[in-house]
């Protein structure tokens, strides 16, 4: 009984997941394919960095101002926007593919404007979705959203690869515009968004002073400034470390065998699956503050196992179970996020944390390959009187500097978030709502 009472209070918000996660699997398989294409068309990895950078530049830059959008205006009007000009990329692609005239430079350019038009489609559905379901459930809904993720990780190359080889890049485009048909149809027809105050407002403060509201609340909130600093931290180690640097790191540790890469990036997802899938049974935790540290503690420490062995299987279960608990940990944070934020500016206050949270990872990426190339890699393939001893721990061959690089950056993150632990400014976020309310007026 009270499972059917779950699924009747989340009935709209679980219409609204599924049908959004087939259009995002959908999406997912036409970016794989785009990469591909772009690879073998220009052969060089530079343009398949460049197309990613345009995928998500946009997003980070304009987020703030799309934030205070949202919050103004129909949160429903907007998504569905977002998702027909998204349609409309994918079209656009397809005619061109079909006219044997797409160029990459078209790619790019229509990846900028779909990043652009994201930066609203995320915070409208991050806002809808705290709107649709109640608070008791912010993070059984967070789980649910991680396990749609993990699901089109997996999925996504595999169903992308397939449908390739059968029908090649055209048939992926059409599949992607059916998935979105679904997307779109169900949330036009079936879905109903409740409105906010602030969309009652009739007179309303100017937008750039709107804008600002995200940070100023943050700023109000030093608890929460805080701990959105701290991930920002967290994201720059982790783009220097395996969530950046894996690839190269498996490589080159085993000769350039994509064979294993693919097993060791199938049990990552496998493990963001698990620890989402975990979160669906059991309760958040009542000082999510406090477990937040204590996962990112484990998280780093999943960088140590992988820097000194070579054992494929290790780091399968390092991967494993490190994203395992990345799962945990996202769904926390993204539950007190909602908890802590009025819904009536969680889209300013959702679009100043993520872009500050974010804003490290093109930094983490650059620094990474900086220094795994003209540091790390080659310091660990000159004997020297330091790199000998070092050398017994994580090799002389392909990959070990990065080994080094893991190890290193695996001791800070887990320091870094042990004394966390220690530090009263956070204790706020983990008091009941009532005195959390008392603390932040």
């Amino acid at each position: 009984m009270r499972k059917i009472s779950i699924i009747k209070e989340l009935r709209s918000f679980l219409l609204l997941w599924s049908s959004q996660t087939v259009s995002e699997l959908g999406t997912a398989m036409t970016d794989y394919a785009l990469i591909i294409w772009v690879y073998e068309r220009s052969g060089t990895a530079s343009s398949v960095t460049m197309l990613t950078m345009c995928a998500f530049l946009p997003t980070i830059l304009f987020r703030f101002l799309a934030g205070t959008f949202v919050d103004r205006k129909d949160k429903k009007r907007i998504m569905l926007i977002t998702d027909l000009i998204a349609a409309c990329g994918s079209l656009l692609v397809l005619l061109l593919y079909s006219g044997a005239v797409l160029e990459v430079w078209h790619l790019y350019v229509i990846n900028i404007i779909l990043s652009f038009m994201n930066s609203f489609q995320v915070s409208a559905s991050y806002v809808a979705t705290s709107l649709l379901v109640p608070k008791k459930h912010f993070a059984r809904v967070s789980a649910l959203s991680g396990i749609s993720g993990s699901v089109i990780a997996i999925l996504a190359p595999a169903l992308g690869s397939i449908l390739l080889v059968f029908g090649g890049l055209k048939m992926v485009l059409i599949i992607d515009l059916i998935s979105f048909a679904v997307g779109f149809l169900t949330l036009l027809l079936f879905i109903r968004i409740p409105r906010t105050p602030q969309e009652e407002k009739k007179e309303q403060e100017s937008f750039w002073k709107s804008s600002q509201d995200g940070i100023r609340f943050l700023k109000d909130s030093k608890a929460l400034l805080h701990l959105t600093l701290f991930i920002a931290v967290v994201n720059l180690f982790a783009k220097l470390g395996n969530d950046g640097m894996l690839a190269p790191y498996i490589l080159g540790r085993t000769g350039n065998d994509q064979k294993i890469l693919g097993l060791v990036q199938a049990f990552t997802s496998a493990g963001l699956l698990m620890g989402s899938l975990l979160m669906t049974v059991r309760k958040p935790a009542k000082r999510k503050a406090r477990l937040i540290f204590i996962t990112c503690a484990i998280i780093f420490s999943g960088d140590l196992f992988l820097s000194v062995t070579e054992i494929p299987a290790i780091w399968c279960i390092a991967q494993f179970g490190t994203y395992a608990v990345a799962a945990i940990m996202n769904i926390h944070m993204n539950t007190l996020m909602r908890e802590s934020v009025p819904v009536s500016m969680q889209g300013r206050v959702f679009s100043a944390h993520d872009t500050l949270q974010n804003c490290t990872n093109p930094l983490g990426l650059f620094l990474g390959g900086i220094l795994a190339d003209y540091v790390f890699e080659p310091f660990m393939k000159t004997e020297s009187t330091i790199q000998k001893p070092l050398s017994v721990l994580f090799g002389s061959e392909s990959g070990s500097g990065i080994g080094l690089l893991f190890f290193i950056v695996g001791t800070l993150g887990m320091l870094i978030s042990i004394t966390r632990l220690r530090k009263k400014v956070y204790r706020v976020l983990d008091l009941p709502a009532e005195e959390k309310a008392l603390e932040n007026p």
